[in-house]
């Protein structure tokens, strides 16, 4: 502790303490600080000790009186969030300064140095410092007090797509989990999941049904909790799937073949036709098909393939498609064989056999090894266990980067980083012409050391 003393305007002696007769400098009191020390303590009244709660699970700090807030050791939010705590009791005192003293991590305690101000005696102005020790005690938050007990949601969307597996592009959930032909998410609230929905009312043709359950009703209040149920049926046609169409709806398409391929899937269905070329985009896909006929920028070709558990027999096909400014002679192409093929299908079965393809070419087939060792970009990834996933994970993984290189408009709301560990390639003489993303289109990858002028900041800039 020590006193506050204003300059002097002029040269002045020394006095003696009042209590003790030691020569001091004049102030207000006439005392000494060890004598004032012993007659005021301008922190009297303040806690030396503070209890904060602090939730394990989320890894938040209470505010009072029931706001949880996200701080780190040493920040300016907890610096604050501690100060609230003794604010009441500093009101005749001026706070000068504040700051953390270093304590173990782990041995939840928490340092304050304070350093105050006070009037006291005559007009003496006093300061002092002192610490507060705050001890954290750990208390479980409501928002995971309902997750420990199972109620924590208060709205589902339930997305279903009777196909193999679903392949979308989601929001974070408060939680989700895997179900039978499809995915839960989980959502604090019905707005947040009304969100979703549109989401996927925006990206995939799909229909939704809405339904709540009453859960509990206060009759005092006349306050209802729901629990809201959104479910979301995804159209079934997966790109590259062969759609076989009826009869009447091929004829109201200006007689459109009935056999078609998916080439993509959208908020709407694109289909096309392979041996006219003729597309189609199809709206409401469950209950009316309104076609919108568009102009075509792939090539008709007519090809001659053969299987390559056959290649030593002279057994061939004959067939038409809409790869022709992609096929040579000698390539790989991926397709189905309708000829050697049991489909049950209501409408294929029905069809005049003339009309039947013996085989619908769908893509094209690239080399996967070669295209890794290429691929000089990278996506960013959720935190995972990448050692988790099975061998089927990794190959729809690997299947999603090439539909990202062969097509641009799927890439174009994606964001896409430059693999700086990738070594880049001088020459590549066995180029065999599979699609690439652009150094154009690839985002530098940023970190911390960049935004404070690190290392990273300083390879940027050479």
């Amino acid at each position: 502790m020590e006193y506050m003393q204003a300059p002097a305007t002029s040269s002045q002696g020394n006095i003696l303490c009042c209590t003790c007769g030691v020569p001091i400098p004049p102030n207000p009191a006439n005392m000494c600080v060890a004598c004032l020390r012993t007659q005021v303590d301008i922190s009297e009244g303040i806690p030396k000790q503070v209890t904060v709660h602090f939730c394990k699970q989320c890894e938040r700090y209470l505010q009072p009186p029931a706001s949880w807030v996200q701080c780190a050791l040493e920040s300016r939010e907890l610096l604050a969030l501690c100060l609230k705590k003794i604010k009441s009791s500093m009101t005749k005192v001026r706070l000068i300064d504040a700051g953390f003293l270093w304590t173990e991590p782990h041995s939840k305690r928490i340092k304050m140095k304070v350093t105050i101000q006070k009037e006291v005696m005559n007009g003496a102005i006093l300061q002092q410092v002192f610490v507060v020790e705050f001890v954290v005690q750990y208390q479980m938050c409501d928002d995971c007090h309902r997750v420990e007990a199972k109620d924590f949601w208060k709205a589902v969307v339930q997305v279903r797509q009777k196909v193999y597996s679903v392949n979308l592009v989601v929001q974070v959930a408060n939680s989700l989990e895997n179900a039978h032909e499809g995915i839960d998410f989980y959502y604090g609230t019905k707005q947040h999941a009304q969100k979703m929905v549109d989401f996927l009312q925006c990206t995939v043709p799909c229909r939704s049904k809405t339904s709540q359950r009453l859960i509990s009703h206060d009759i005092h209040s006349n306050t209802y909790n729901y629990k809201s149920t959104f479910s979301m049926e995804i159209v079934p046609v997966c790109k590259d799937n062969v759609v076989c169409l009826s009869p009447r709806l091929a004829q109201s398409l200006g007689n459109m073949g009935q056999v078609c391929v998916c080439v993509r899937v959208t908020s709407t269905i694109h289909l096309i036709d392979p041996n006219t070329l003729q597309s189609e985009y199809f709206y409401q896909v469950f209950e009316q098909l309104t076609p919108q006929t568009s102009c075509s920028l792939h090539t008709l070709a007519e090809v001659w393939v053969q299987k390559t558990s056959e290649m030593n027999t002279n057994q061939q096909y004959h067939c038409r498609t809409f790869l022709g400014h992609l096929l040579n002679i000698g390539d790989l192409v991926l397709g189905f064989d309708f000829a050697n093929s049991n489909v049950n299908d209501e409408y294929l079965n029905k069809m005049n056999p003339h009309h039947v393809p013996d085989v619908v070419l769908i893509k094209k087939s690239y080399d996967r090894t070669r295209r890794v060792k290429r691929r000089n970009w990278k996506l960013q990834e959720m935190d995972k266990d990448r050692e988790g996933m099975d061998t089927d994970d990794e190959r729809q993984y690997q299947d999603f980067l090439e539909d990202l290189e062969e097509d641009e408009a799927l890439r174009k709301n994606v964001n896409i980083y430059r693999d700086v560990s990738k070594i880049p390639v001088e020459s590549d003489t066995d180029d065999d012409g599979a699609p690439r993303i652009s150094l154009v289109e690839m985002l530098e990858e940023l970190s911390l050391t960049d935004a404070t002028g690190g290392e990273g900041a300083d390879m940027m800039t050479e």
